[in-house]
């Protein structure tokens, strides 16, 4: 039989009233301390993933406005044009609706053709659903493993793009050359370059729904954006529910890349260890 202790009652009570008294203070330090350490950058492959990052901002800032070198972007672009029309399909069918195709223009961006669902979730759900996408890339992005897993869920979702766009050709060709490149991935240096890729269309994925929103309702002022669309049915402007989708999608991505850092604090070789042992393939 264990033993059992008999404590005093006043003893006991002053316990319980000094635990109280300290506990929201020492809830409050530790929540402090944690946080504190867990944002620190402080591994090599950590400052390399937020240098690489850095670098894509500004390539593609660059490779976006500037003339006859704009179009080595345009794959990518028709990409995550595809995760936005993947957003609003998966809105409607999550909503109730149903999906009648997907398309993609290399001009206008693309359409999903649906029926059904609730609008007031299915017409913000591209820009947002892309720029989540682009957060949740950028996240996985910090480790190797976690970019195996993303390519895995990026697969499946090309997959399902691909059968609501089976009549679309420009649509089948751009989903079937990025599982192209995600699988020639794997086989290189145990995937090592798998987690660029991913960064890369998660940089971008997360720009491009702030710019294609600013590039709507600012610059070209199209009058059916999702946003024009959505001011139409449930008040507002088309300019104001923007600038709020374009703050979220802002607010997604420091969210991804501050959820990295906390999460992966590997270094590159143990990186390269966990990847030999999670489907490996070289």
């Amino acid at each position: 039989m264990a033993p059992v202790y008999t404590i005093p009652g006043g003893l006991l009570h002053g316990s319980k009233r000094a635990l109280a008294a300290s506990g929201p203070e020492l809830a409050r330090l530790s929540t402090h301390v944690l946080l504190g350490r867990s944002l620190k950058v402080t591994t090599d492959s950590q400052k390399v993933t937020l240098g690489v990052i850095a670098a894509y901002v500004v390539a593609i800032a660059l490779l976006w406005n500037l003339p006859y070198v704009r179009w080595s972007l345009w794959p990518f672009k028709m990409l995550t044009i595809a995760f936005h029309e993947f957003g609003h399909a998966l809105a409607a069918c999550l909503t109730g609706g149903r999906v009648k195709s997907i398309s993609l223009d290399p001009r206008e961006g693309g359409v999903t053709h649906m029926q059904g669902g609730i609008s007031a979730v299915t017409l913000p759900a591209g820009y947002l659903g892309s720029s989540l996408i682009g957060a949740l890339l950028i996240f996985c992005g910090f480790n190797i493993v976690a970019s195996k897993i993303a390519s895995i869920v990026l697969g499946v979702c090309f997959l399902l793009t691909l059968w609501w766009a089976r009549r679309d050709w420009l649509t089948i060709v751009t989903v079937l050359g990025a599982v192209g490149l995600l699988v020639a991935c794997w086989f290189i240096k145990h995937a090592e370059p798998l987690r660029f890729v991913v960064l890369f269309l998660g940089v971008m994925s997360a720009l491009y729904s702030a710019w294609d929103i600013c590039d709507d309702l600012i610059l070209r002022k199209v009058n059916e954006s999702d946003a024009s669309v959505f001011a139409q049915r449930y008040g507002g402007s088309s300019q104001c529910w923007g600038v709020i989708w374009v703050f979220i999608s802002i607010a997604f991505m420091a969210c991804g890349i501050m959820a990295g850092i906390a999460a992966f604090p590997q270094t590159f070789s143990e990186q390269e260890d966990d990847s030999k042992k999670f489907i490996s393939t070289r």
